[in-house]
Formats: C-alpha cells, structure tokens, sequence
C-alpha cells in the first residue's frame, strides 16, 4: 500500500459549515463526527451526530472510501438533488466518486457534505504556495520540476543555494503579507476610549465603506446567532446557506454597529464589568430554549445595570415597564410619586397608549429627563437580576412562539423588537384597540400592503427613519423610530460578546461553546479583541 499522503477535500451544502467553502481534510484517515478528536473534521452547529459518526480513507487518489463508525447512518449518493429517506444508509465501505454527495446522520438532521477531490500532500502544498506567490508576484510561473534522479548524483552547490533561495523568496513572500495583516488588525480593535455603547449608525458611518474581509468575516456569526434560529423556526433550511435570502439592510447595518463599539475601550470594559451576569443571561436563555443572541438585549437597554430607571418609568437591567412588571408576576408596589402623597401600585397588565401622555406616574409638563414621578417604591423586584430575567424570559417567549411570527424567516430580529416595541398590547387593552406599532400588527399589516406571504427583510425594510430622534415618528414605516434603531445594535453587541468571552473566559460553561470563534478561521481572529490586562491598564475595570 502506498505510503504517500493524501488530503480530502469536502463542502458543506447545508447548516452553518456551509459557508466555509472547500476544507481540507488532513488524510489518509479523516474521522468526522461531533467531536472526532485530534485532527478530525468536527462538525458543529449540526443536530444528531456522534462524536465520530463516519471516517473517510484515501490511501491513493483513486480510491477513496467512506464508512460509518459503528451503527450510526450514512448516506451516499452520486448527487445531492435526493430524498435522504430514500436512500438506505450503507454498513460497509463505499468508494466515494468526484462530486458524490454524502448525508451523515438521520434524514430531517445531520450535515449533508460533497465529496469534492483529493490530492496528493505535495501537489496540494505545491499549488497553495505557488497560488500565494502569485498574488505576490503576478509575473511568478511555476518552473518545469522534472523529477530528481538520485543516481545522477547533485552538485555539492545544490542544497546550499536552495536553501539560501528559500530563505530570501519565503522572506520576500512573507514579511509584507505579516506587516499587512498587523496593519489591518490593528484598524479593528479599540483605537478610542469611545462610549459604552452607541445608540445608533448615522447616515455618514452607514455610508462609509467596511473593509470586504470584515463584512463578509461577519456572515459567520450572523448565520449562527440570527439565521440558524429564523431557519429552524421558519422551517426554512436555505435561510442558513443562502445571504442572497437574508436582510442585506438589517446586516448592514450590524456590521456597521459593530466596527463602531469594538473601536471603544469603554465598551469592551463594560462587557468585563458584567461577565457573571451575562454568562447567567445566556445560561437563562439557552434553558428556555431561546437564542445566545437575546443576552444582548440588557447590554442595550442598561448596559446590565439593575437600579437605572428611565423617563418612561422602566426600570432595571431589562427596562421592565411597571405594568410589564407587575403583568410577568413581578412585584411592584407602593410607589412614590412625586407630588403626590398618595402611594401608587400597577394594576394594569401593559402600559396605555401614548404612555407619557396618559400614564398616571408621568408628568409630560416636564423636560424628558425628569417626566418619571416614582422617585421610589416599597417593592421594586425589576431590580432582582435573576428575577427580571425570568420575567423578560415569559416576555420574549410569546413572540417567539408566534406562528405568523416564526414563519416569517426573521423571528429574532421580530422577537428582539418587541422588547422595545411590545408584542401585541391590544390582548390588554380594555377596547381591544390596536397599537400599530407593536411587533405583531405591524408586522402583519406589512404583509398585507405589500401582498406577501413572509418577509425575512421585514426590519431592514422599515428603517426609514434616519435616526432614533427623528422628527415623525415612523418616517413612512411601520415601525417606532426608536424601535428601528434598536435591533440591529444588539446583534453587533452580542457579535463582540461573544469573542471577547470567549477569549477572555472561554473555560466558563456559558462560553465554552463559543471558543471555536477564536481559532482556525473563526470571526474573532480577523480582530483585535482586547485581553483583560490591557482592559486593566487602559480603562480599569472591576466588576459592579
């Protein structure tokens, strides 16, 4: 048997690897699985697989094998346009040829991956350097390597100059590719000490072209944390795999939040300040089975601060209206008002229409910062971080499990709204009368105006508005002002969450999962993220 190694190149056609175009495969054996083990293909994001669920052979190009790893399912099929139930998995090995499909798991789960070529080490390894040469140097060809015949012996000149050759062509190669990419990394971390987070993109920040690597690094998480929820819950897999499907406006949008708050110091601080609690968010969410990306939510509305309480009388990390509050079990009673010696409690189940008009504990005479009366309350478990989070839990929960909602291909982006927006208050109303602008009517009235049956580009189709203080306040749209400019930042914010956790406390439960986007090809390391001792040093941090 030959003894010469050879690589195995695979593509992902369905779920989140999707994305990652041709991978490599170190052979002759790649094990594939959940969790294969060193050098394996570990395929993640996928339901149903084992930790080593196949193992492909390729000891020659010519004949190239898979089969399954114990009992566990494997499909072949000489395309991918197959019923999967169809096809009965095979017991034995199967020669794989170029182009063959193959299914690893049940049918309905798994990956579905295509046998895309293998290629001798030298060849493959030849062809990359000779590919990065090029883009160096385009007047570089490849030479006329005629093979080495040891018998004719080699000049005592040879190894020398060759290795001398090496040296100055690996220098030339590689010194400018290193100094570039410090360059570009460096533009993408914190340059400023910045704010703790940004409200908004203003029209001249959307306007500003992102660097093509970093927008299109961000498909990666974008995929995980927003696409790969709205396609299981729409039932929709091309939602994964397929941007030409996604908001393009929505997205761009994230990708211009995030360059925003990972240029600040002060925001990665922030995020140092309140690792405990969001790690407790994230746990929170992952239990009730809602999406990593929701933990974010606090980040905007607080910045994970319990006791800040709002000109519209929202209180603590989640912002928790009192009527909210008090209709998701929470207590709030005996109020303070100011100017009144009368103590107030909520008995109603969702704030009124036009709250700083007809709420009871606002004074609209007031300037914005002092319309709130409740200077304080007997009871006030908005405050209670864990308390509250449950609470906002049962609130995102029932635009999550909204059936119009879920189809639409964009139900985290329309669940993340309703934080800001409310679900559906007419449910509460005592005339049933509807606010437009909640996430359920709004959403539906958008598909009857424009005579469709779903819409994934709902968000990004309704901001109209140019920003969160715009004088109308829809702007032509369907939504808030306020609420237009609100999702988008929560995605960006997670986005960076997520790497600076991971890189910086990847050992807690929370953000094990996450480590995979600090290494190989991950989104995070096309970034500067910030350590805890340089935190430290430029901003300070301590938890409070």
């Amino acid at each position: 048997m030959s003894q010469e190694r050879w690589d195995v190149v695979v593509r992902f056609l369905d779920g989140p690897m999707s994305y990652h175009g041709d991978i490599v495969c170190r052979g002759p054996v790649v094990r594939m699985g959940a969790n294969p083990g060193p050098g394996g293909l570990r395929i993640e994001g996928y339901r149903g697989l084992d930790d080593r669920q196949a193992v492909i052979t390729a000891y020659d190009g010519a004949s190239v094998s898979i089969a399954p790893v114990g009992t566990n399912q494997v499909r072949v099929a000489p395309h991918g346009n197959v019923d999967w139930n169809e096809i009965q998995p095979i017991n034995e090995p199967v020669y794989l040829d170029q182009g063959a499909v193959f299914h690893l798991g049940s049918p309905g789960r798994g990956a579905t991956l295509q046998f895309v070529d293998c290629r001798r080490l030298g060849v493959w390894e030849q062809q990359r350097i000779l590919s990065e040469a090029a883009q160096v140097s385009p007047d570089l060809q490849p030479s006329s390597v005629q093979e080495l015949q040891p018998n004719r012996g080699v000049p005592a000149w040879f190894l020398p100059a060759t290795i001398v050759l090496v040296l100055v062509v690996a220098t030339a190669l590689v010194v400018p590719l290193v100094g570039e990419y410090r360059r570009s990394i460096a533009e993408l971390g914190p340059i400023d000490e910045g704010e703790e987070y940004y409200k908004y993109v203003k029209p001249e920040q959307l306007a500003a072209e992102l660097p093509p690597e970093f927008a299109e690094g961000l498909n990666q998480p974008f995929a995980d944390f927003v696409m790969l929820p709205n396609a299981e819950k729409a039932d929709w897999n091309a939602l994964v795999n397929n941007p030409t499907l996604w908001d393009q406006r929505f997205l761009n949008y994230v990708q211009h939040s995030v360059k925003l708050h990972l240029q600040a110091w002060r925001f990665w601080g922030r995020l140092d300040q309140i690792v405990d609690d969001y790690a407790l968010v994230v746990d929170q969410m992952r239990e009730a089975g809602l999406p990593d990306v929701f933990a974010a939510i606090p980040y905007q509305e607080s910045r994970y601060r319990p006791d800040i309480q709002s000109p519209a009388c929202a209180m603590g990390m989640w912002q928790l209206m009192p009527e909210v509050g008090h209709r998701m079990g929470l207590e709030v009673r005996n109020c303070k008002l100011r100017g009144s010696q009368t103590l107030w409690s909520p008995t109603r189940q969702a704030p009124p229409l036009q709250v700083y008009k007809n709420a009871e504990y606002i004074d609209d005479s007031q300037p914005m910062a002092n319309k709130c009366r409740i200077q304080r309350c007997e009871v006030d478990e908005r405050k209670d971080v864990l308390m509250a989070t449950r609470a906002a839990i049962q609130l995102l929960a029932e635009p999550w499990a909204d059936d119009d909602l879920a189809a639409s291909g964009a139900v985290v982006q329309l669940t993340i709204l309703s934080h800001n927006a409310g679900y559906d208050d007419s449910r509460f109303d005592e005339r049933h009368r509807v606010k437009k602008t909640n996430i359920r009517p709004a959403y539906l009235s958008y598909l009857e105006d424009n005579n469709l049956e779903r819409a994934p580009d709902f968000y990004g189709a309704n901001i109209t508005c140019t920003s969160p203080d715009d004088q109308s306040m829809r702007c032509g749209g369907k939504l808030h002002r306020e609420t237009q400019h609100y999702g988008y930042s929560i995605v960006a914010q997670h986005l960076l969450a997520v790497c600076y956790y991971a890189e910086n406390y990847g050992n807690q439960g929370a953000f094990k999962d996450w480590r995979k986007y600090t290494r190989g090809d991950g989104y995070c390391t096309g970034m500067n993220i910030p350590t805890k001792a340089e935190l430290q040093k430029r901003v300070g941090t301590g938890r409070r």
